[in-house]
């Protein structure tokens, strides 16, 4: 008889599932994939795996970025979202993820509350990818730092602008990238849309509160920003309106950082809201925006390779 060896899966919910060291080993290899991907290169890493995309929210970036790397790789995806599937009608989402984690080798789940997360992941039995939830969105932010290192080097000692939500998930996960890769995170954002203080007193040594925009971004050599009303937000869009009105990334905002400062945004983006058209549409200014979210792809794909192969 044949004994069967398992290894433990692992799930990457959060930025610090991996070490500093699978981080830098999975910016090297993204790098690499990006190259040889423009130079026509093909791989079968993950030939014969499969991967499913759950969504519980709406997506584009995260659905195509996802498909399009694990097909690249030599795999498939299969597509499950809540108005097709029992998740709908209210099915636990435990039981989705034994069910459809023993059809497949990995598992992204898009989602609402961080409770549906770990739920989801403790039940899976193969690894699960946070493809965004109420807390984070770390594989955007894997994009974001992957963006920053190839234009501007090491993250460390870097100095970034967020201006808008403070505690949006992608602010959280911001947040977060600080303390990991210590460099400096300053918050611009209206009382009543910034972080915990609880959350800011952790990370006192690498994030701070700025009183104003201008303050935030002065000397900065990233200025990211986002939406002011994020999906599930809509009955708030007046109220968030007005208390973002001067929040708007423009050139005379940008004129107060670092020349030649990255401006990101992790799309869709309003224009004239938290970011002004001639600032996105410009191909010098916005030109890193658009990288991002084509750097989610080869991210998202050393990220599965981490994953299911090594």
């Amino acid at each position: 008889m044949t004994t069967m060896t398992t290894t433990k899966k692992r799930d990457f919910l959060t930025l610090t599932d991996l070490t500093l060291a699978e981080h830098d080993r999975l910016y090297a290899r993204a790098v690499e994939l990006k190259a040889e991907r423009r130079a026509g290169k093909v791989h079968a890493t993950l030939a014969g795996k499969t991967l499913a995309c759950v969504f519980e929210k709406a997506s584009t970036r995260t659905r195509l970025s996802f498909e399009a790397a694990i097909m690249q790789l030599g795999g498939h995806s299969i597509i499950l979202d809540a108005a097709g599937s029992q998740l709908g009608r209210g099915e636990p989402v435990a039981d989705t993820a034994r069910v459809t984690s023993s059809y497949v080798d990995a598992i992204m789940f898009r989602t609402f509350g961080d409770d549906r997360l770990a739920a989801f992941a403790a039940a899976s039995r193969v690894p699960v990818i946070n493809g965004l939830s109420d807390g984070g969105h770390p594989v955007q932010l894997l994009a974001d730092l992957m963006t920053v290192r190839e234009r501007l080097g090491p993250l460390t000692g870097r100095i970034v602008a967020w201006v808008g939500d403070g505690a949006s998930n992608m602010a959280r996960s911001w947040i977060e990238a600080a303390l990991l890769f210590g460099f400096e995170l300053r918050i611009a954002a209206p009382v009543g849309f910034r972080p915990l203080p609880n959350e800011v007193h952790a990370m006192r040594a690498h994030v701070h509160l700025a009183s104003s925009p201008e303050e935030a971004v002065t000397g900065a050599d990233v200025v990211n920003t986002d939406v002011w009303v994020s999906m599930g937000q809509e009955p708030e869009t007046a109220g968030r309106h007005g208390a973002f009105a001067g929040y708007c990334v423009d050139r005379a905002l940008l004129a107060r950082a670092q020349p030649g400062a990255l401006v990101l945004h992790c799309l869709p983006a309003h224009r004239g809201e938290e970011i002004a058209a001639e600032v996105i549409d410009d191909p010098v200014l916005g030109a890193a925006i658009f990288e991002q979210a084509e750097n989610r792809m080869h991210v998202q794909k050393a990220l599965l390779e981490l994953l299911l192969v090594t």
